[in-house]
Order: C-alpha cells, then structure tokens, then sequence
C-alpha cells in the first residue's frame, strides 16, 4: 500500500487534535489509496472522512473526522506533489535551461512540464506530458486554473518549437478542457521570424475560439542568453519589433474587448519598455491574471508606489542625519526604479537614494531582468561605489524561501564582499517605499 509520510503537523489543526504527528504515514482517505495531491485534495473536500494512519511504530489508527467543507487537516508531506516530478520531454529551441552555463546546482537543470505543478504553483506546460489519465482527473476533479504553453496554435510549427512530433496532437487536450470548463490561461513564448507575426495572428485568432474559458494569454519575448552555442540561432527582439508586437495586441484587445468585455491578450512589460512605449493603465490588465510572467508587474508596482507615495509624504518626518541608501536592479526596470527613486527623494527630505542597473554578465547582456542576476555581477559591479547605509534588492533575485542567489552566494556573502547591509525588498510599491525610508523591520 503507497503512503505518504508526514513532515509537519500545523499549530492548532484538526491532525493536531487527532494526535497526528510528524513521522506517521498517511494511507487511505475513505478506503481509497492517495496517488498524489490531486487525489488528496479531492477526497479532502468531504465534511466527513475516514483516516487510515499508521503511526512511526506500525500501527495502525483508522480516524473518523467530522470537519468544514474543503477543510484541510492541516497536514504537510515533504513532496508537495506527493509524487515524483515528471520532467519535460521536450527539447524547445527556446528553452532557457538549455542556454544555462555548466556547474550550477543540480535543480536548476530540472525541466518540468507538470499539469499538478500548473494548478498547485501557477507552472505553465505544454500538454505533451499529460497523459489521458492525469486529462481525466482534472476534469473530474475540477481542478483550474491550468496554465498552457501555447507558442502557436499552427500544429506543424508546434511540432517544430518543440522539437516533439506529438506537440501538434497535444493541442486537442485543451479542447478537452474547454469542453469541460476548466478555466485556463495560455503563454505565447515569441521567437522572432518563428511564431511571430502571420504566425502571432493565428494563434490569437484561434486562441479566442476558447473564451470564456481560456481567460487569458500573455505574449512574452524568448530570453537569450550567450550560451546558444549549438542551440537553434534566434535573434533578439529590435525596438521596432516591439512596436508591431504591440500593434498587434491592441488591436487584438480593443476587438475582443467590444465584443467579450475582456482585452484577454496581454503583452508583458517587456515589449513596451522595449518600445519605448508607455505601459497601458490598471484597467487594461483584466485583474492581473499573469503577473508571474511579467504582465503588468511594472504597472502594478508604479500605482502601489503612487498610493504610497502620497500617504508617505504627508507622514514622513525628518528623524536628524540625512539617510543615503541603495538599489540593484536589472537594466529592463532601471528607468522606473530610477523615477521612483528620484520622485521619493523629493517627497522626503532626508533621503538620498542611489540607484544602479546591474549587467548580466554571468547569462549575457541580453537578460535584463532583476529576477536572473547573480550575487556575483551583483559584487563585482558595485565593488567600490558608494552604497550607504543599506543595500536594496529586489526578493525575485533569491531562490524562493531561501536567502541564496541563482549562483549560490549567500546574502550574507554579498554583505561581506560589500561591507553594507542588504535588505531584500518585496514586490509592492508601498514595500519599496517602506524599505527605502524604514529598512527591513
């Protein structure tokens, strides 16, 4: 019989008062064995269950619980899955891992292409590894959103970006989706003279055909960096590129607005800054439905930062010395980050805030976002400048939960090499505002 061994027993929880502990393995809910997360959270739904436990010393308690609708125990395993992860068999001419230097940490060579991950952490897959099994079990567990590596919806060129000749079948397993009505979300990875243009139009134009369901797709530049050696040659994105992505977007989002109500494609940041173009308002982003892919972030962020802004500045008060502090960031968002800084400087006196775009050296130029730079450019490229009180980084340049950077300097390593305290900012505008003018508290 497959169990799943319990890490942790939550403060205060129904497996708490049960006399759960750490160490017991966890069996059977209501007489039927746990495959993985998708199984456990499905029977967890009932208001009354049957627990089959067994303790660290073999044996075995059979709990009958009474308990809210969807209710959890209160329970984590030390695989979130419950289950191995399933590596991606695809071998994408844009795929990012394939362009990573040797001699980084294992985990980061791990492709997955999970449809638990999609639901259970926001992943986006292909739908080349979802088995009929694992099809089923969304959809009789009704389990959304489930975020969908589209690229195009030319089953051919599918085929070839992925380098998988299943890629183009694999698009029917949305129409499954669709049938059933489990809300999805769609990525478009774009390769310049690959998927764009012709190509970017037919898959939006297609892409429409699963409203309301698929209730959004992000349009995101592939991220090159310089080790391509060998790799399918794709060029980067120009200004002028951008400028037709962009085009092609919004007269996509004013149609299907009029029509649906919803702008549905989205552009990430990335296309505008790199257009020189002004980023839409709020009311554009729909909710923000893909800020993890970069939709809307630097929108998001600039109105938080307005809102704090104002309220600061009728607060602050001038408590003696004049503070200097400073900020990292990757080159994409330097110019806002410069803006804000310079706007909070002039709203509090007092505060001298100096701002420096970091180069990524270590992936190549080409990367220019914060969430790829490493504490090693982050070093060398600010050894001897003026930092003041507190050094400033943006929390997505961590691995996640852990105070390491993607080439495994510590924090503290930064710290020492620098000699200045490094405070890591969360996402909103009000953290950046709090972290510039209070520190970390």
């Amino acid at each position: 019989m497959k169990g799943h061994v319990i890490q942790r027993v939550l403060e205060g929880s129904i497996a708490q008062e049960m006399e759960m502990a750490a160490g017991d393995t966890l069996l059977q809910i209501n007489g039927e064995e746990i495959g993985d997360i998708f199984d456990y959270q499905y029977l967890m739904q009932d208001e009354y269950i049957e627990v089959l436990l067994q303790k660290a010393d073999g044996e075995e308690w059979l709990l009958e619980i009474d308990k809210d609708y969807g209710e959890d125990l209160g329970i984590e395993f030390e695989n979130g899955l419950m289950d191995d992860y399933r590596s991606c068999h695809n071998k994408c001419i844009f795929c990012f891992i394939d362009q990573m230097p040797e001699g980084m940490r294992k985990t980061l060579y791990f492709k997955d292409d999970d449809s638990r991950l999609s639901f259970l952490q926001g992943n986006y897959v292909t739908l080349t590894n979802m088995s009929d099994h694992d099809l089923e079990r969304i959809v009789k567990y009704r389990l959304s959103p489930i975020n969908i590596s589209f690229q195009t919806t030319n089953p051919q060129l599918r085929c070839k970006m992925l380098n998988n000749r299943f890629a183009g079948e694999a698009l029917k397993k949305a129409d499954r989706l669709y049938e059933a009505g489990i809300a999805m979300n769609g990525q478009i990875v774009l390769c310049k003279g690959v998927n764009d243009k012709e190509e970017l139009e037919r898959s939006i134009s297609d892409l429409t055909g699963y409203l309301p369901h698929l209730e959004s797709v992000s349009v995101v530049p592939v991220g090159l960096s310089k080790y391509r050696d060998g790799l399918y040659p794709l060029e980067p994105f120009t200004e002028e590129d951008a400028v037709e992505v962009l085009d092609t977007i919004h007269r996509w989002q004013d149609r299907l607005y009029a029509e649906y109500g919803t702008h549905f494609v989205h552009a990430s940041d990335e296309w505008y800054l790199l257009a020189g173009r002004k980023l839409p308002e709020a009311g554009r982003y729909d909710g923000y439905l893909q800020l993890e892919n970069g939709v809307g972030m630097l929108r998001l962020l600039l109105d938080e930062f307005e809102e704090a802004l104002e309220e600061t500045a009728k607060e602050w008060e001038q408590d003696g010395e004049r503070k200097t502090v400073s900020i990292a960031t990757g080159r994409l968002a330097y110019p806002s980050i410069a803006d804000m800084a310079k706007r909070l400087e002039n709203a509090c006196r007092g505060i001298r805030i100096l701002v420096y775009p970091v180069t990524n050296e270590f992936f190549g130029e080409r990367i220019t976002v914060s969430g790829l730079l490493t504490g090693q450019d982050i070093a060398s490229q600010l050894a001897g400048r003026e930092l003041g009180e507190r050094l400033l980084l943006p929390q997505n340049v961590l691995r996640s939960g852990e105070k390491v950077f993607l080439d495994d300097m510590t924090v503290e390593e930064l710290e020492n090499t620098l000699q200045v305290k490094v405070d890591i900012v969360k996402s909103s505008g009000r953290d950046f505002v709090d972290a510039v003018l209070y520190g970390n508290l």
